[in-house]
């Protein structure tokens, strides 16, 4: 029930997102969701894409440095509290979230938010056990 993420090292300057983002695009890789975060030096592009492999494949080719590693999509209806709800159940079991970022497919439908935490799989277990949705990545990936 994990989904692969990959994260790009930008050097914070005009046109570095432009040149990682039109890799991508010249070798059809969609992406799904994103977050970057960034310092007056470097940033970070968070990716989830239709492909994985091949987009780390192009980006290291082209001398970006990338990493790849798992997420976790867990599906909350989209409306007040649906991200508290996965907070108190996460919380009260000693679970931190490292990072996080959302994205909605439909306004008024479900969000889907993915979670970095420090013990992925004991996360995965909780948000089951309390009923929440955990997408593995087919969903994700757009396939």
């Amino acid at each position: 029930m994990k989904v692969e993420q990959i994260s790009i090292f930008l050097e914070n300057k005009p046109g570095g997102l432009e040149f990682a983002t039109g890799v991508l695009k010249d070798i059809g890789i969609n992406i799904r969701a994103l977050a970057l975060a960034d310092t007056s030096d470097f940033g970070i592009l968070r990716l989830i894409v239709n492909d994985t492999e091949k987009a780390l494949q192009a980006l290291q080719d082209k001398g970006f440095t990338v990493k790849k590693s798992h997420v976790v999509a867990v599906e909350v209806p989209d409306r007040p509290g649906g991200f508290h709800s996965i907070m108190e159940a996460l919380s009260k079991k000693g679970i931190n979230v490292e990072y996080t970022y959302a994205f909605v497919e439909k306004s008024g439908e479900n969000a889907i938010i993915i979670f970095r935490f420090d013990k992925t799989d004991a996360a995965i277990d909780i948000l089951m056990e309390k009923g929440f949705t955990v997408h593995g990545g087919e969903r994700i990936y757009g396939l």
